[in-house]
């Protein structure tokens, strides 16, 4: 086997889609299918299991995935101790965040990496935030961009990138729920809710209404910040977010937010990764990278 196969293997038990992942290896799927299959030959096990509808890893490949990742790290440290030149880095470096971290805290920092580290090749994926220290933790991406959680995994680096504050918001448009507000005679029992499903953020509205002893009327539970957004600009209900998410929002001229006292602990928003990986040479130059600009 070697390093291609590897990469080819990853990429189809991240994203569990032959075709998602001949395209971001730059294969035909058949190139895929048969360079998974020469891997399971060597190996004599099954990696995954496949049929016309679904693909899945089996427990084997679930190993293997740990071993693929960990044998191309190898490969980016031994290439870099050849090189001597940090100028000269070369390899991948996978990055998670949500679509608001990679415009609002990420774009400068990459934008200074791809000036230094012109040879490295950036894999950045988006999703909803609360999936970010997870993946992390799998191995699942070299770093990411998450919420600070009140608990700190003692297998993780945390650098502070930002700070926002954690807002309730409301429609601006005329509706029920826009009158109700405006008017400021509104019931927290009875108004709609529209609440992330999990995640920091959940965590602390739920032990905000605790405190103000309100059995709260969720309307739906959301993934995303910005599907919250989105949800609220409508007229479904009422919200909470960070606060950057709405300023990086297209539809913020459709949101107001809401006068609510006390104001909820504010979201941080750090850079993390797996201290075993920090010194791997990828993952050390940005870090280092994200430090200096936010030291700035």
């Amino acid at each position: 086997m070697d390093n291609k196969q590897l990469k080819m293997f990853l990429a189809l038990a991240d994203s569990l889609h032959f075709a998602q992942a001949s395209e971001a290896c730059h294969v035909s799927p058949s190139t895929l299918s048969r360079n998974i299959q020469q891997l399971e030959q060597q190996l004599g096990v099954v990696l995954f299991d496949r049929d016309n509808r679904t693909v899945a890893l089996t427990r084997e490949g679930n190993l293997f995935v740990q071993y693929a990742k960990s044998s191309l790290a190898q490969w980016d440290v031994f290439k870099h101790s050849l090189e001597g030149d940090s100028e000269e880095l070369l390899g991948e470096l996978s990055i998670y965040c949500s679509v608001t971290a990679s415009h609002s805290f990420l774009h400068q920092i990459l934008a200074r990496y791809r000036q230094q580290y012109p040879k490295v090749e950036i894999k950045l994926r988006t999703g909803d935030v609360v999936q970010s220290i997870p993946r992390v933790t799998n191995e699942q991406e070299d770093m990411a961009i998450a919420a600070k959680p009140d608990v700190l995994p003692s297998n993780m680096a945390f650098q502070t990138i930002g700070v926002s504050p954690l807002v309730f918001i409301a429609p601006v448009d005329r509706c029920e729920v826009q009158a109700q507000v405006d008017s400021g005679q509104f019931n927290w029992n009875k108004l709609p809710l529209i609440v992330p499903e999990q995640g920091i953020a959940r965590k602390r509205l739920d032990k905000w209404f605790r405190r103000k002893n309100i059995k709260p009327n969720i309307y739906s539970e959301v993934a995303g910040n910005e599907a919250i957004v989105s949800m609220v600009s409508l007229g479904f209900g009422v919200g909470l977010v960070p606060k950057i998410v709405l300023d990086n929002s297209p539809l913020k001229d459709s949101i107001q937010i809401m006068d609510v006292s006390p104001a909820l602990e504010p979201f941080e928003v750090v850079i993390c990764c797996l201290k075993k990986r920090l010194k791997q040479p990828l993952n050390e130059s940005l870090w280092k990278l994200a430090k200096e600009e936010i030291e700035k």
